[in-house]
């Protein structure tokens, strides 16, 4: 019996963390039953480990997936990273070495992975995927996380960016999460020298996963207090960094002007008491807020309580790759959504949409008219939203376009 094609999958994000349970874990449980044997190789957070990773372990486990899980380093910033970073490669040499593992291919999710596919490609000739995630220097000062108005932050983003074009050069594909990433990579002289194919692989959501559970979400909704009487506008995420908070709180206090029964429902991770903070500011009253952290599993019953959702993502160069993960998720459930225009392929995905508002201007005016169409909304067509989903976003489609790219290098 031939071996199996053995497939390491690197990743700077964890598992344990909702991001890796959300956009790693279902596309590789998918891919495995086409009979690759994948190893992950992850940087967990300590504590989200200790919390999570008996239940991860059993998932990986039921799709036979081994799992090669090393300790995040959080400071000092930029050097935990090199060190993460040097713990990555000799663990990734180490299994590589390992001829029982048969590694054929190496998937590199983001920059920091890359590094460690660029290097085992120059030392063992083994083909790598650059799986972008997005255009990450870029994101990372225009998420106010690198001030490049600081010596070492511009040395960091000047390094990226010229690895960057190394990594373009030197994979054996590219994968974008959106068309508009897509076209702008080939607007570059790095992939215009190479011309390494690339893929368009949007952030894809579970959609058996993300269904209505009506009768979950009665049971939550006695727990948080929220009658049939009210309108809930949710919000599904982290906030900060790309997400406009202050926009979105602005926005949900002209929906609760003109509607007292308004509920802002925020399921995040992030600490309720900022939002708290963030609602006194803006003389939201405190009962129209409810602050949620769910574990993934029970996402889509807390997505079930939605009447309508919103996000609004800064429309930054960075975020023409940016595929947002909720988008998928919330449009599979059937909620109609409230976004901002000129971020990744959203424009047009939303006007696939049967319901739904792009903001583009940020003002009061356009708040106060999207708002009053928003609730004068009394039918809302969950089937065709879901059915926006499954065009888009759908994981089997996505598990078997990241098979084809596999199939692509390995020469089968």
């Amino acid at each position: 019996m031939a071996q199996q094609n053995g497939i390491l999958y690197i990743s700077y994000d964890g598992m344990t963390d909702n991001l890796g349970q959300s956009q790693v874990i279902p596309y590789l449980e998918g891919l495995a039953k086409f009979g690759y044997a994948i190893h992950i190789l992850s940087c967990e957070k300590p504590q989200l480990y200790e919390k999570r990773k008996a239940h991860i372990s059993r998932l990986l486990q039921k799709s036979g997936i081994a799992w090669h899980p090393i300790s995040y380093t959080a400071k000092p910033a930029v050097i935990s990273t090199v060190y993460d970073l040097h713990k990555m490669q000799n663990e990734a040499v180490k299994l590589i070495r390992n001829q029982e593992n048969n590694i054929q291919l190496l998937h590199c999710r983001s920059y920091i992975s890359a590094h460690v596919g660029c290097y085992c490609q120059k030392k063992f000739g083994i083909p790598w995927i650059f799986d972008m995630r997005g255009f990450w220097a870029d994101e990372r000062v225009e998420g106010g996380i690198w001030n490049t108005s600081k010596f070492v932050y511009r040395k960091v983003y000047q390094y990226f960016k010229n690895v960057e074009k190394t990594f373009i050069e030197n994979a054996s594909a590219i994968i974008s999460l959106t068309e508009n990433g897509a076209n702008e990579i080939r607007s570059w002289k790095a992939y215009q020298i190479h011309k390494n194919p690339i893929s368009v692989i949007p952030c894809c959501a579970d959609l058996r996963l993300f269904t209505r559970n009506d009768k979950k979400a009665a049971s939550l909704r006695k727990s948080l207090q929220i009658s049939d009487n009210n309108f809930v506008l949710s919000y599904l995420g982290s906030f900060g960094t790309w997400y406009m908070t202050e926009e979105m709180f602005d926005f949900f206090k002209v929906v609760y002007e003109k509607n007292h029964n308004a509920v802002f429902l925020c399921i995040t991770p992030d600490n309720p008491d900022k939002l708290d903070s963030m609602a006194i500011r803006k003389d939201i009253p405190r009962d129209a807020l409810r602050v949620v952290k769910a574990n993934r599993e029970d996402v889509p019953a807390y997505i079930s309580l939605s009447n309508w959702s919103l996000f609004f993502i800064k429309p930054v160069y960075s975020k023409k790759a940016s595929s947002p993960t909720k988008m998928g998720e919330l449009l599979s459930v059937g909620i109609p959504l409230v976004c901002n225009a000129s971020v990744g392929d959203v424009d047009s995905i939303m006007k696939d949409c049967p319901q739904g508002f792009l903001v583009t201007d940020y003002t009061q005016a356009e708040y106060e008219s999207i708002a009053e169409q928003m609730l004068a909304t009394t039918n809302v067509d969950s089937t065709a939203l879901h059915a926006v989903a499954e065009k888009y976003y759908s994981l089997e489609k996505g598990v078997e376009a990241y098979h084809s790219v596999y199939e692509t290098i390995l020469g089968k």
